[in-house]
């Protein structure tokens, strides 16, 4: 776990991954200052406002890995403060910052030709890069390690787990690019079904992934998998679990498990 830790906190910036952690944090503060006082100005953006926009984009890097709605996300910034930004303003703000690729959510999955129904059209929530939002909330390595940090979703679980699960979107899509595939997410408007990552090609067969921070996987992890896979049959070419487990191997259901540091390999 220490390791996943580590890689969580040491980034993906090539500049910046083979720092010490001291310095790693100066970067990352460094970069997102560059955010919010240069950036988005050389973009057409004024921020009136550069500590309302900090404050969103903490608990913006406090919904990783959620669907929390922008409401929620702005209610979460600006508690206590009778003086919130609009929503227009928080709108640009977030348009930009995607085009930036500051902001990296996973769109909802649209499958077509499948009988699936009342899906969530809601993006999932994720930074670029998992160590921006952990420096943005502002728990280090002890602190992950010993549950610290506050989700603005209680549905997301512990921030490590969210974390985790980002850091595996982040690892997945760079997969996916390379092969030319589609990434999203699916979850049922009513909430009793979701899966964390869909991977789909052109062809449309899809490969459904679910995160879990746990080096156990039981039989109620892969319940939402094996759903999927009796309502889209042979589109779903591979239904996977990656987590912190010690080895990979295939359960009996034909669920294949795989340690996050394994993917690719």
């Amino acid at each position: 776990m220490r390791d996943y830790v580590d890689e969580i906190l040491r980034s993906g910036f090539p500049g910046i991954r083979d720092l010490s952690p001291a310095n790693r944090e100066r970067q990352l503060d460094g970069y997102l200052a560059r955010i919010v006082d240069r950036d988005l100005a050389e973009n057409g953006i004024t921020v009136r406002r550069p500590a309302a926009l900090r404050a969103w984009l903490r608990a913006y890097a406090a919904a990783t890995a959620s669907t929390a709605d922008y409401t929620k996300i702005l209610d979460a910034a600006t508690a206590g403060e009778p003086d919130k930004p609009s929503r227009n303003t928080v709108d640009g703000y977030r348009e930009h910052l995607q085009r930036l690729f500051i902001l990296d959510p996973v769109e909802a999955w649209t499958p077509a030709f499948t009988p699936l129904k009342r899906l969530t059209n809601s993006a999932k929530h994720h930074l670029v890069d998992p160590a921006m939002a952990a420096r943005l909330v502002g728990v280090g390595a002890t602190g992950l390690l010993v549950g610290e940090g506050e989700t603005v979703s209680p549905t997301t679980g512990t921030w490590l787990g969210a974390l985790f699960e980002s850091l595996a979107v982040q690892s997945v899509r760079v997969y996916a690019e390379a092969m030319g595939a589609r990434v999203g997410h699916l979850r049922t408007k009513n909430g009793d079904h979701e899966i964390d990552l869909i991977v789909e090609t052109n062809d449309t067969r899809c490969t459904a992934i679910e995160v879990k921070l746990a080096d156990t996987i039981h039989d109620v992890d892969v319940r939402h998998l094996l759903w999927l896979r009796g309502q889209v049959g042979q589109r779903l070419s591979e239904c996977m679990i990656l987590n912190t487990g010690p080895r990979a191997y295939r359960r009996p259901d034909g669920v294949a498990v795989v340690p996050l540091a394994l993917l690719g390999h």
